[in-house]
């Protein structure tokens, strides 16, 4: 019973603020999160992957370590999300991001906060930082079948990863004023991203059902399963190990729709959205099963 009820206390509040921005968003279809996703993307998530990296007792080892899962994670995904879009006759290069680039920041990283604390959110954070760089390395090669360096040094997020490194790898000590600002914009960023996600579902579209079924199930179902055969192949244990099963488990991430929007044609973009639309309404159904397990078997 107490295991219950620890799942209710990770799960209620992100789906819960999921549910207020659907709300939103069907209360006023205009509902403008251009504010949300600039503040995101230039200020709070560089202040959240420095705040969890460099003050939830990850060591320099332990990032290095999980940042190396999660690229072996992605390269499974990758492989298997490819197979998937041949089968179904898609583009596996431009439709290719939403099948291994998991919605690991918006959702991933607050669920690992509350079934883990800080110490899971200093990990989930390692993890989802290879999300990030991948996605604007890879996921734009991807989305225009080429790539440009000036939209790497524009973006705020790996200046964050940079930052977050260099306090670790010199061991130094984060100012109390430093800490204390990037505390309060990593719960706020945390927030707002999960409202975002909930007003973005009720304007992303499926095009396909049947191919966005199986292409969501692909991504939410063997994604854990791929987690949870690489922990077993490490021997990993603990807390990590339900961390980086938790964020193998998430949909698929809903910057693949806007990073696509700006670079893929508009046939490719709407598969993009089926995808994200039908994986993040599965998740709601998977999710709470794999985080059972994590707390069960990974604490």
């Amino acid at each position: 019973m107490e295991l219950y009820l620890k799942l209710i206390d990770v799960l209620f509040p992100v789906f819960f603020i999921i549910g207020i921005g659907y709300y939103l968003g069907k209360k006023d279809p205009k509902f403008n999160t251009k504010f949300i996703t600039n503040f995101a993307g230039t200020i709070g998530t560089p202040a959240m992957i420095f705040y969890t990296i460099t003050t939830t007792g990850v060591t320099l080892e332990i990032f290095t370590e999980y940042f190396i899962y999660a690229v072996i994670i992605l390269s499974a995904f990758a492989i298997v999300g490819f197979i998937f879009l041949l089968i179904l006759n898609k583009d596996p290069i431009t439709e290719l991001p939403p099948m291994f680039l998991p919605n690991t920041g918006n959702m991933g990283v607050p669920i690992c906060l509350f079934a883990y604390g800080t110490a899971g959110l200093g990990v989930a954070s390692a993890i989802a930082s290879v999300i990030i760089l991948f996605h604007f390395t890879i996921g734009i090669l991807l989305a225009s079948k080429k790539f440009s360096f000036g939209v790497l040094i524009k973006n705020g997020p790996i200046y964050g990863i940079i930052a977050s490194v260099m306090f670790l790898y010199f061991d130094l000590d984060v100012p109390g004023y430093l800490e204390n600002t990037t505390f309060l914009l990593t719960y706020t960023t945390i927030f707002l991203v999960l409202m975002a996600l909930g007003v973005a579902l009720t304007r992303l579209k499926i095009v396909s059902w049947t191919h966005a079924a199986i292409l969501g199930s692909v991504r939410v179902i063997l994604g854990p399963i791929i987690g949870f055969g690489l922990i077993k192949f490490l021997d990993l244990s603990g807390f990590m190990a339900g961390v980086l099963l938790i964020q193998s488990a998430m949909p698929s991430a809903v910057l693949t729709y806007l990073v696509g929007s700006m670079y893929s044609q508009k046939r490719a973009v709407d598969n993009i959205a089926s995808v994200i639309v039908s994986s993040t309404l599965m998740s709601f159904i998977t999710i709470p099963i794999v985080v059972y397990i994590s707390l069960k078997f990974f604490n």
